[in-house]
C-alpha cells in the first residue's frame, strides 16, 4: 500500500534525527522496512534509529542501521531491533565508537549465518566480552584506550562465521586476547588474520575436512591409484578471496585448498579425491600448447575439451570416477543465460563440459553441443591427443560465436567446476604476459640448500603463562648435513687412542654373545650332564633327585636405539677455558668416540644437530641415520659441523622424538648435549623456552623415550633439574667430554 505524503511526513517526524542525508533516502528505506516489518516493528525500527542518532557519531551509523536492520528483523524477529540499538548505545559509551559502523555493517550477514535471535545474543555477548578484556588493558592504560583488535574482528566476522562455529569463534577470539592483549600492533594483526598463529588457530578451529588431517591418506591415494608422488601444498580459498585462487600443479607440487566442506552430498575427503584424480590425469596424459597462437575464448574452449579428454581416459581405467565427478559438476540449464543481457560464453562451455561427461543423457538440444559431443567420441576412439582437442575446440568456438559474446556482463552461474585446476600446466607462452602470473606474486631466489631441504614440520609450543599450546608455532626444517674431510675425525680418534683402548675392554664385556645357555630346566633342548650325574647320584643314595637336568639355548642381544642430539648454537664457537680447542671440536671428539663405541656394540645410533633462527626456522641437521654404518660418509658430515644461531630446544626434542618413536627397539634413548639453556632471538620471556623444553621432555617420557642430557655449562644445575629432573649430567671440566659421553651411554645401557 502506498503511503500518502502526510503519513510519510508523520513517520519521518518519529525518526528524531535531523540529518539532511536521511531526508533524501528515507522514502526508499521505508519501502524496504515495510516489506519486512509489522506496524510495531516499524515503530521499534524508528526508535532504534533515533537512539543511534543521539550517540553523536554522525549520520553513517544511522543510515547503516536503517538500511540493514529490517532484513535482520525479518530473519530473527523484531525484538532484535531494540537489542541491536542498545548494543550500539553501549559501544558508544565506551572508547570503541569507531567499531560501531563495522558492527552494524556486518549485522545482516551475521544474522543470516546465525539464524536465531538466541545465537545472535551469544554473538553480541562474545563481542562485548572481547571489548571489555582488551579495552584499557594495553600497557596499563586507563579505559580511554580503545580495543585495537575489535574493528578488525568485526570486519572479518562474515568470513569467520563462514569457517567457524560460535564455539570455535569464541576459542579463536579467546586465544588472541590471551596472547596479544598487551601488544596493540600484534593484536590488530591477529584479528586481521595477518599473523601465522592467527591462521593456524583458525585452521585448528575450522569446520570441514582439513587437508592436514588427511594429507597422508591422500598421498597414498595418489600413489596407489596413479603411481604418482607430489607435495600437497595448501592455500586458503577464503583468506585469499580477492585473488580467487584455483588448484594447480607444477614441479613443486599440487596446490589444493586447505579445507573442503561437504558439497551437494559429497564429503570433503571425496572432493579432495576428485580434485587429485583430475590433476593426476592431467599429469599423465596432457601435452603442452603454445598459448600465443590463440585468443582467450579459444583457450577457454581448449581447456574444457582437454579437461574432458583426460577425464574420459581416467574413467576408462577407473569407472567409479564418473559418478563422483557427476555429483560435483554443475548442470547448467540450457535456457538459463539471456544472450540479450549477458555474454553466454562460459555458459555454453559449461553445458559442453556437462554433455561430454554425460554423453548419453545430457538432454541438451543445442545443435553444436550435440555435434561436438559426437565428434569428441569419435576422436577418443581414433586420435585421442591434446592436439585433437585443440582442433575440436577451435571448430566449436567458430561455429558458436555470436555478437553478444562481446558484452561486459558475463554469465557465471553454474559455470564453475570446483574439482578442476586452472590448467596453467597446459600452456606454453613464447612471449611473457599477464596470463602466466604465478600463484604467489612475490618471488625470490632460492638457495641450493633451501631447494634440497624438505618442507617444514610444524610443532606446537607450550605457553606456560596460559597453560596452553601455541598450535603449529615452530617450523622445523630437516637438512642432510653437507660433508667435509673425513680424515679429520680419524685424527681426532687417534688423539684418544689410550681412552679407546680402555673402553674396548669394557665393550668386550658388554658385547652380547649370540647364544646363552640357560641351565636347570625341567624341559630343554639338551641334557645338562653335570646336573644329570648329580641327580643320578642322589637317586642311587635314595635322595630325592633334582628333576631340572636339561638346559636350553637363548638368543642374547641388546635391543637399543639411540639418538644423539647436539646443540649447535653460536656459543659452541667459544674456546675452552685454559685450552686451545673450541667447544665444537670437543663435541666432535666426543661424538666420534661414542659412535665408535656404539658401532662396537652393534646398537642402532642416529646423530643430529640443531640450531634456530626464531620460531620460523629451526634447522635439524642429519649427520647419521639409524641405518647408516660408522664410515667415512658419516665422518665427513661430522667433520663439517658448524655452530651458529640459537637454541630452541623444545621443537628439536619433539622432532627427534617423533623419529625415535618409530623405532621398534625395546629401549629408546635420546641423549642431548648442550652448553646452555634454551633461548632464541624472538623470545623475551626467559622462562618460555625453558618451560616448553620441559614440556617436550614430559611428552617424550609418555612415549617411553628416555631422555638424558649432558650439559657443558658449569652453572647448569640451576635450570637442568627443571628441564630433565634427575636425568642430566653437568661436566665441570668440559675437556673431559670425550671421556664422559661414552661412559654415560654405557652406564645408561648396561
Amino acid at each position: 500500500m502506498t503511503l500518502s505524503e502526510e503519513e510519510l511526513a508523520g513517520l519521518r517526524q518519529r525518526l528524531q534525527c535531523n540529518f539532511a542525508q536521511i531526508d533524501e533516502v528515507f522514502p526508499h528505506l521505508l519501502v524496504g522496512a515495510r516489506s519486512h516489518l509489522s506496524a510495531a516493528g516499524l515503530e521499534a525500527w524508528l526508535e532504534g534509529a533515533s537512539l543511534i542518532c543521539m550517540i553523536g557519531r554522525g549520520v553513517e551509523p544511522v543510515l547503516v542501521y536503517l538500511e540493514e536492520m529490517p532484513e535482520v528483523a525479518g530473519q530473527l524477529g523484531e525484538t532484535v531491533l531494540e537489542r541491536v540499538a542498545q548494543a550500539v548505545w553501549k559501544l558508544s559509551r565506551s572508547p570503541n565508537g569507531r567499531a560501531i559502523p563495522p558492527f552494524l555493517q556486518v549485522m545482516a550477514e551475521v544474522a543470516r549465518r546465525l539464524r536465531t535471535c538466541e545465537r545472535l545474543a551469544q554473538y553480541m555477548e562474545l563481542i562485548f566480552d572481547m571489548m571489555e578484556r582488551t579495552t584499557g588493558s594495553i600497557h596499563g592504560f586507563h579505559a580511554t584506550q580503545p580495543s585495537p583488535g575489535l574493528p578488525h574482528l568485526l570486519r572479518n566476522m562474515p568470513f569467520l562465521l563462514s569457517q567457524l562455529s560460535l564455539d570455535g569463534l569464541r576459542n579463536w577470539v579467546d586465544y588472541g586476547i590471551r596472547h596479544y592483549s598487551h601488544h596493540p600492533q600484534r593484536q590488530e594483526a591477529y584479528f586481521s588474520l595477518e599473523l601465522a598463529d592467527s591462521r593456524a588457530m583458525l585452521h585448528k578451529e575450522r569446520q570441514g575436512c582439513l587437508l592436514q588431517d588427511h594429507e597422508r591418506a591422500l598421498g597414498q591415494y595418489l600413489q596407489a591409484f596413479w603411481q604418482q608422488d607430489a607435495w600437497l601444498v595448501p592455500y586458503s580459498e577464503t583468506l585469499d578471496a580477492q585473488t580467487h585462487p584455483k588448484p594447480y600443479f607444477d614441479e613443486a607440487g599440487m596446490r589444493v585448498p586447505d579445507v573442503y566442506t561437504d558439497l551437494d552430498g559429497v564429503a570433503g575427503l571425496d572432493r579432495y579425491r576428485a580434485l587429485l584424480a583430475h590433476m593426476a590425469a592431467h599429469r599423465r596424459w596432457s601435452g603442452r600448447v603454445v598459448a600465443d597462437n590463440y585468443s582467450p575464448l579459444q583457450r577457454m574452449a581448449i581447456e574444457v575439451l582437454e579437461d574432458s579428454r583426460v577425464e574420459w581416459l581416467a574413467m576408462q581405467q577407473w569407472p567409479g570416477l564418473r559418478q563422483l565427478w557427476r555429483h560435483l559438476h554443475p548442470r547448467p540449464a540450457e535456457d538459463a543465460c539471456d544472450e540479450l543481457r549477458y555474454a553466454c560464453v562460459r555458459h555454453r562451455l559449461a553445458m559442453l563440459s556437462w554433455a561430454l561427461l554425460n554423453p548419453e543423457d545430457h538432454g541438451y538440444r543445442h545443435e553444436e553441443i550435440r555435434r561436438t559431443v559426437a565428434a569428441f567420441q569419435q576422436a577418443m576412439q581414433a586420435d585421442n591427443s591434446t592436439q585433437a582437442m585443440v582442433r575440436l575446440a577451435l571448430t566449436f568456438v567458430a561455429r558458436t560465436r555470436v555478437q553478444a559474446d562481446q558484452q561486459a556482463s558475463v554469465w557465471f552461474e553454474d559455470t564453475e567446476v570446483s574439482y578442476r585446476d586452472d590448467n596453467r600446466h597446459l600452456w606454453l607462452f613464447i612471449e611473457e604476459g599477464d596470463e602466466e602470473e604465478a600463484f604467489d606474486k612475490k618471488k625470490r631466489e632460492v638457495s641450493p640448500e633451501e631447494a634440497e631441504r624438505l618442507p617444514p614440520r610444524l610443532y606446537p609450543e607450550w605457553d606456560h603463562q596460559s597453560q596452553a599450546y601455541l598450535p603449529d608455532w615452530a617450523s622445523v626444517y630437516e637438512i642432510l648435513h653437507p660433508p667435509g674431510d673425513a680424515s679429520r675425525i680419524d685424527r681426532l680418534l687417534e688423539r684418544h687412542a689410550a681412552l679407546a683402548k680402555r673402553m674396548k675392554r669394557v665393550l668386550d664385556l658388554l658385547k652380547p654373545q649370540d647364544h646363552v645357555r640357560v641351565r636347570f630346566q625341567e624341559e630343554g633342548s639338551e641334557l645338562d650332564l653335570d646336573i644329570a650325574l648329580r641327580s643320578l647320584i642322589d637317586y642311587r643314595c635314595k635322595v630325592q633327585p633334582d628333576p631340572r637336568i636339561n638346559f636350553r639355548m637363548e638368543h642374547n642381544h641388546r635391543d637399543i636405539a639411540v639418538t644423539l642430539l647436539l646443540d649447535l648454537s653460536e656459543s659452541l664457537n667459544e674456546t675452552v677455558p685454559g685450552g686451545e680447542q673450541t667447544l665444537l671440536e670437543l663435541n666432535q671428539e666426543a661424538t666420534a668416540l661414542l659412535a665408535w663405541a656404539i658401532e662396537q656394540l652393534g646398537d642402532r645410533l642416529a646423530i643430529a644437530g640443531f640450531h634456530s633462527n626464531t620460531r620460523h626456522e629451526i634447522r635439524y641437521l642429519h649427520i647419521k641415520g639409524f641405518g647408516e654404518a660408522w664410515d667415512d660418509t658419516v665422518k665427513a658430515r661430522l667433520a663439517a659441523m658448524e655452530a651458529g644461531w640459537s637454541t630452541r630446544m623444545g621443537a628439536a626434542l619433539r622432532h627427534a622424538g617423533s623419529l625415535l618413536a618409530k623405532r621398534r627397539e625395546e629401549k629408546r634413548l635420546l641423549l642431548v648435549v648442550t652448553d646452555g639453556e634454551p633461548s632464541d632471538v624472538d623470545v623475551q620471556d626467559e622462562d618460555h623456552l625453558l618451560q616448553d623444553a620441559r614440556k617436550a621432555v614430559q611428552e617424550l617420557s609418555q612415549q617411553n623415550i628416555h631422555v638424558h642430557c649432558i650439559s657443558l655449562d658449569p652453572n647448569a644445575d640451576e635450570y637442568m633439574q627443571t628441564l630433565f629432573g634427575r636425568q642430566y649430567l653437568v661436566i665441570d671440566r668440559v675437556e673431559r667430554l670425550p671421556e664422559k659421553l661414552p661412559q654415560l651411554f654405557l652406564s645408561l645401557t648396561r
